[in-house]
This record gives C-alpha cells, sequence and structure tokens, in this order.
C-alpha cells in the first residue's frame, strides 16, 4: 500500500514530463483500481502490453526522482514546518535549494 502512495506522489511531481497515454494507463491502474485485464481490455490491447506500459512509466517517475529529488525535498519542507528553531529551519531550507 505504501507503495501506491509512493507512486501517487511522484506521478502529482512529475506527470508533466509522462505522456498522454503513460498518464492515462497510470490513473486507470492506481487510481480507479482497474485490473491489468481491465484495462486491456478497454484499451483493446494485450495484458502484456498494458504491464509494460504501467511498469515503464513507473520506472520513468523513480528515474526522475532520482534525478530532480522533488519527493524528497518536498518532504524536507514539510517536516522543517515542525522545526520551532528559525535557524533549523533555515538549515533545511539551505539544503533544499
Amino acid at each position: 500500500m505504501e507503495e501506491f502512495v509512493y507512486y501517487g506522489e511522484l506521478f502529482d511531481l512529475y506527470q508533466g514530463l509522462l505522456t498522454d497515454k503513460q498518464k492515462h494507463y497510470f490513473e486507470d491502474y492506481y487510481f480507479q483500481n482497474l485490473s491489468l485485464g481491465e484495462m486491456a481490455e478497454n484499451e483493446n490491447v494485450s495484458r502484456n502490453a498494458i504491464f509494460k506500459q504501467v511498469h515503464n512509466t513507473v520506472e520513468k517517475l523513480k528515474e526522475y526522482e532520482s534525478v530532480l529529488h522533488l519527493y524528497d525535498k518536498k518532504n524536507k519542507l514539510i517536516k522543517a514546518m515542525e522545526y520551532t528553531s528559525l535557524d533549523d529551519v533555515k538549515k533545511v531550507i539551505d539544503e533544499v535549494i
């Protein structure tokens, strides 16, 4: 379940870098909770083709995060909001930028 949430958050951050087809398949699988078989039937393609598209999209999202680190930076900034010391907050912001 954590994996689904993580991929959903990566999708929110990087969906602008994906093709329309990648977005469509990802949303159907992760957000609409359609099975690969249901998606294959809807798209009139093989189940394996859908699997490959979804898998490749997830790999792309992980690749984007490994280069850009937006998910990591966002979480650091969220955590910094819990700090009471302004100096600690500044350190996190300096680290992120």
